[in-house]
């Protein structure tokens, strides 16, 4: 008798409803559409309806099933209010974050909390209000956090951020571990430097550019098509036994 041949477990998030902050453009926009792509019933979130509006439109076009709605994740009432009004998410995929790259002499208060609200503060506490709807029902599933391969080195001009992405780790580990029990598994996407309509002055910097690929082994800036398939692998069965880790992205930055 053959031997039996394993199955690859399905990457399909079929029945599935994911939610993604963040989601108007660039990263966010490419983890909305790479999860509609695979099956799911994808919410897209932003502070502004306009960009998000068009992206959800741009997914039911391309075929996926995606909606729009308006959310402030620095405010927690506002969060609160999200999460009651509606069922538990499968996947949650936290993408809301900012930069202000500055020398730690020029850091101002208001530049920390800037990027300590956005980047921790609110992954915490939409963390928290969607676990507990996963909780109450029954509901298993995954937390993606995106963080950056500057959660697991420095950056010269990066203090607040990297304080923010290592802080994130750190709270992605704690995390699986209380939510073991209930199958909810959370997890982080760190990619290097990647080409969005945010990043993309910045590379105009010959120099700036010219660092950034010496540090990136394979040659190339990021794209977000890089990091699809991660959040796909991350959001599916393809990932169960997979938690409290970091999928880094960095095209080798971090191996130096």
């Amino acid at each position: 008798m053959a031997e039996r041949i394993p199955r690859t477990p399905s990457f399909d998030l079929q029945g599935r409803r994911a939610l993604v902050t963040g989601a108007g453009r660039g990263i966010g926009l490419a983890m909305a559409a790479a999860l509609a792509q695979a099956g799911a019933e994808v919410t897209l979130v932003a502070r502004s309806s306009d960009e998000i509006t068009q992206a959800a439109e741009s997914i039911r076009v391309a075929g996926g099933r995606a909606q729009a709605e308006v959310l402030d994740v620095t405010q927690g009432e506002a969060v609160h209010h999200f999460f009651a009004e509606r069922p538990a998410f499968h996947v949650l995929v936290n993408n809301a974050g900012t930069n202000r790259p500055k020398p730690i002499g020029e850091v101002t208060e208001a530049d920390y909390d800037a990027v300590l609200d956005l980047n921790l503060k609110s992954t915490v506490f939409v963390t928290q209000q969607a676990v507990g709807r996963m909780i109450e029902e029954g509901v298993e599933g995954s937390i993606i956090h995106m963080g950056s391969q500057m959660g697991h080195v420095g950056g010269p001009g990066r203090t607040l951020y990297c304080a923010s992405k290592w802080a994130l780790e750190g709270f992605n580990k704690a995390l699986a571990l209380d939510l073991a029990q209930y199958r909810i598994r959370s997890n982080t996407i760190a990619p290097t430097f990647i080409e969005t309509p945010l990043t993309r002055p910045f590379f105009e910097d010959r120099a700036f550019l010219d660092h950034v690929l010496n540090k990136i082994k394979l040659g190339r800036v990021g794209q977000v098509e890089d990091l699809m398939g991660a959040v796909v692998f991350l959001a599916s069965d393809a990932s169960v036994l997979m938690t409290g880790s970091s999928l880094v992205i960095d095209g080798g930055w971090t191996a130096d």
